[in-house]
C-alpha cells in the first residue's frame, strides 16, 4: 500500500489543489516500511491527481478537496481521507489501526475566490456562505 498526505512543516496540508508537497508512505503488512517527500506540480487539482496516479498511491489523506479532485482520484482508485488536522506521521498511523477521523463534508469548492485567508476545513459549525458542499 502507498500512502500520499498534503504535506507541510510535518502537518496535513489542508487544500489539495495547493499543496505543494505530498509524504508517501510505503506500508507492508500493516506497517510503515518508508517515507519520503514527494514536490508537487503546482498546475492544480489535475495534475496533483495525476502526479499521485504515477507514483502509485492508493490512499490519500488531506484536509478539504474539490468535488472535481476527488471525482478524478476515485475513478483512478485512489481512496480519499479528507477533513484530517494535524501532524501527517500520526494520521498515517491512526489510518493504519483504523482509528483516523476523517470528515466526508470536508469537500470544497472553491473556484472563483482567494483561498488566503479561508480554512476549507471545518465548515460543519458556521454558514461557509454557500462555497462548501457538504
Amino acid at each position: 500500500m502507498k500512502i500520499a498526505v498534503t504535506y507541510e512543516n510535518g502537518n496535513v496540508f489542508q487544500h489539495f489543489g495547493r499543496t505543494r508537497q505530498f509524504k508517501l508512505y510505503e506500508v507492508e503488512n500493516g506497517a510503515i516500511q518508508s517515507e519520503r517527500i514527494l514536490e508537487g506540480d503546482e498546475a492544480g487539482h489535475s495534475a496533483l491527481a495525476a502526479q499521485l496516479e504515477q507514483a502509485g498511491v492508493d490512499t490519500l489523506i488531506c484536509g478539504g478537496m474539490g468535488e472535481g479532485a476527488r471525482m478524478a482520484l476515485a475513478q483512478m482508485g485512489v481512496a480519499v481521507h479528507a477533513g484530517v488536522q494535524g501532524s501527517a506521521d500520526e494520521a498515517v498511523r491512526a489510518l493504519l489501526a483504523g482509528t483516523l477521523q476523517a470528515t466526508a463534508s470536508a469537500t470544497c469548492d472553491h473556484h472563483g475566490h482567494e483561498h488566503g485567508h479561508h480554512d476549507c476545513n471545518g465548515h460543519h459549525g458556521h454558514d461557509c456562505g454557500g462555497h462548501c458542499h457538504g
